[in-house]
């Protein structure tokens, strides 16, 4: 088992590989509406023409191509054509509720009830983007060790899950190396975290746990009032009244779209109690809970 090890790839857990469906998928020409994903979903087009539309991008695949699409990405796909697409749906990162989650379904757009189950994308963790078309540098040593993976996750014996895990493990080692950025002497190196494009999932993630200035500074490999001052910059605001403003904005989506108690909602939202999340709801909405969630939209 990989464990990472700096501040960053610590708050996003282990590296332990879960692969949750896999099939070699040979169809005729096929759609798979609109979704947003949970987990990571990679596909080897062995055969044949597919379109996926990537939030927003438009990407062709012909054969011999991969695609890797990241966790909370909206995605539509589609088979021109005869195809083989064998796929995995798999978990990068360690998660208690692994056995929960679940490859999203054709329209499900909405994950709010699922936050807790969407896992970190690599580009936020490892500081670098990692692109829907991957460019392996060994194409059939990744293609094989996918291949390897369906066929033993179709297979079910009595070793397979650890010879998935091993295979998933393999894959996961060569996306990071093929897409890590080059140091000056030619050799991948992360990049430094302190550009901040990872505030806005990191947040959404952790929610509803404490997340103190010094949390995130290290994270970002800066200062606490180093990371203040780069966070004002970036999101013209600080980062204190920034994440305020995202619990409230997802308490304001929960008490309208469930019927949660206001006592879970800010438990699930992060506030302290009860009535420190009606007090900074109506401070920054202008509306009580109650008052909010009985209005007209």
């Amino acid at each position: 088992m990989h464990r990472l090890t700096t501040t960053s790839q610590a708050a996003a857990g282990p590296i332990v590989p879960y692969v949750r469906e896999s099939d070699r998928a040979v169809r005729r020409p096929w759609r798979v509406p609109e979704r947003r994903l949970l987990d990571y979903l990679l596909v080897f087009v062995r055969r044949g023409r597919c379109v996926f539309t990537v939030d927003g991008c438009r990407h062709e695949f012909r054969d011999g191509e991969f695609a890797l699409i990241q966790p909370g990405s909206l995605c539509e796909l589609e088979g021109l054509t005869d195809t083989e697409t064998p796929f995995a749906h798999f978990d990068v990162f360690f998660s208690s509720d692994r056995e929960r989650s679940f490859p999203t379904r054709p329209g499900q757009t909405d994950l709010t009830a699922y936050l807790d189950l969407l896992q970190p994308r690599m580009d936020d963790v490892f500081g670098f983007a990692v692109p829907v078309r991957l460019r392996p540098r060994d194409p059939k040593r990744m293609r094989d060790a996918l291949l390897r993976l369906v066929d033993t996750w179709l297979g079910g014996d009595s070793f397979a899950p650890l010879s998935v895990q091993a295979a998933a493990t393999e894959l996961i080692a060569m996306v990071l190396a093929d897409h890590a950025p080059p140091d000056r002497d030619g050799t991948s190196k992360r990049e430094p975290l302190d550009e901040l494009r990872w505030i806005p999932s990191y947040f959404s993630l952790h929610l509803h746990e404490p997340l103190p200035v010094e949390t995130m500074a290290a994270r970002a490999g800066l200062s606490p009032s180093r990371f203040a001052a780069r966070f004002k910059a970036t999101y013209g605001m600080p980062p204190h009244r920034y994440l305020l403003e995202m619990r409230v904005a997802h308490a304001g989506e929960l008490l309208r779209s469930t019927s949660l108690s206001q006592e879970e909602i800010a438990a699930y939202c992060g506030f302290a109690d009860v009535h420190h999340f009606s007090k900074a709801f109506k401070r920054i909405t202008g509306a009580a809970p109650g008052a909010w969630r009985s209005s007209p939209l």
